[in-house]
């Protein structure tokens, strides 16, 4: 039986470090932080996603899965950190690696020859290469030695331990050998899609294209909603009977782009290629331009000192996570303007971005204005019986989505 160690428990390592197990490896769940390892060893888990704390019951109950502040000699190591992006003095937006160089070195100070080093963290072209020098130069191993390749890993929250099992993989390294040996690790996993094998860099480049796809797709989306707007029409209904056509596909507009993916990934593409890729970079302007043309779109219906209801503070619906979520930025530049924000998210407990959490019925019940910040039809805001209950109507009647201005009394008849 093969061991796996997981480099980084958070919001992709701890289901790959579950999925892993549940397929019958032996698996460490490597993190720096002593509270992430002590929760998890305990059999709790610390984000939330559909089914993961049942499957990390039945993980742990197989006696093998535990988790570890200190790196420990594997077969497999598997590089899940996230890979933010930072901004330079010329304030130009380039990834930030340092999560991905401290795994590195985590992983050579105990790698033996023989030994794969797979980099799942969406990462910038040459990132795997980089990966490969930094664990040769910590273990005194040469890079023919042991094997690198690079897995980015394509699940989204909500669907992860569904989309690990079932989506399609793409691996890549500079060594066919090391992409076969990875491929009959991920076998194992990936029971319902296929795997496909090329070079490093076109993985690199596969899982940034995806993203950055979107980003501009969507950023088309909202160009759209501000041209609705002037003209006084339902985006949501133009762009339902848009796509009627069977060659068109219009994303969904909303208050912006967020999460750890489509937000930053366009960045990594344009930081190596700057003077190529205007129309990449003209897309992420429209996009985290939205939430202040969002609040600039308020304003012309009430006034600073108004309570705001925002609905929905995590990056997408059904989710408790708020990385880059534009709906927090939405909420700041109110705050700013002298607005009270009245943050609605009930998949996070306790405080939201440091806003006081209000429930549905509080937030309409206290609003003068609500927006809806999340795509129609969340779950949480899908409540049929919404009409009858006076308590979540807002308190002027304004009820606004993010993508339109069509105002509607019952914020609930957002939906698809």
């Amino acid at each position: 039986m093969k061991k796996i160690e997981i480099m980084g428990c958070g919001y992709i390592g701890l289901p790959t470090a579950i999925t892993f197990t549940l397929a019958g490896y032996e698996v460490c769940g490597f993190d720096v932080k002593d509270t992430v390892v002590d929760t998890l060893n305990a059999g709790h888990i610390h984000i939330v996603e559909p089914g993961l704390q049942d499957a990390m019951t039945k993980a742990m109950a197989t006696g093998r899965l535990h988790f570890t502040t200190k790196p420990e000699p594997a077969d497999v190591f598997i590089i899940c950190v996230q890979t933010p992006y930072r901004e330079t003095e010329e304030h130009k937006r380039v990834s930030d690696m340092r999560f991905v160089e401290s795994a590195a070195k985590e992983v050579g100070s105990v790698l033996r020859a023989g030994n794969l080093c797979v980099l799942e963290s969406t990462s910038p072209p040459y990132s795997t290469r980089m990966v490969e020098k930094i664990v040769s130069e910590t273990s005194g191993l040469a890079p023919e030695q042991f094997m690198t390749a690079h897995c980015p890993e394509r699940i989204i929250p909500g669907r992860m331990l569904i989309e690990l099992r079932e989506n399609d993989r793409i691996i890549g390294s500079n060594r066919p050998e090391s992409a076969q040996f990875a491929k009959e690790i991920y076998e194992k996993v990936v029971t319902g899609g296929t795997i496909r094998l090329t070079d490093d860099l076109t993985a690199e480049m596969c899982k940034l294209t995806e993203n950055t796809f979107r980003d501009i797709n969507i950023a088309y989306a909202n160009e759209l909603s501000k041209v609705c707007d002037r003209l006084g029409i339902d985006v949501f209904k133009f762009i339902e009977l848009a796509n009627c056509h069977p060659r068109v596909n219009v994303h969904t507009p909303g208050v912006g782009v967020g999460g750890h993916c489509i937000a930053v990934d366009p960045w990594f593409i344009h930081e190596k290629f700057e003077d190529i890729t205007p129309l990449i970079y003209e897309a992420r302007l429209v996009n985290d331009g939205k939430p202040v043309w969002t609040a600039d779109r308020i304003a012309r219906d009430v006034k600073p000192g108004a309570k705001i209801a925002v609905l929905g503070m995590s990056f997408k619906a059904n989710i408790d996570d708020t990385r880059e979520s534009p709906s927090v930025l939405f909420a700041n530049i109110l705050k700013s303007r002298g607005y009270e924000v009245l943050a609605c998210e009930p998949y996070i407990r306790g405080d939201v971005a440091g806003y006081h959490n209000y429930s549905l019925a509080e937030a309409m019940a206290q609003c003068d204005y609500a927006v809806i910040t999340l795509q129609p039809g969340s779950g949480w805001l899908r409540q049929r019986q919404c009409p009858q209950q006076r308590k979540h109507h807002c308190r002027r009647g304004r009820t606004a989505h993010s993508g339109s201005w069509q105002q509607r009394r019952d914020p609930c008849r957002w939906k698809r």
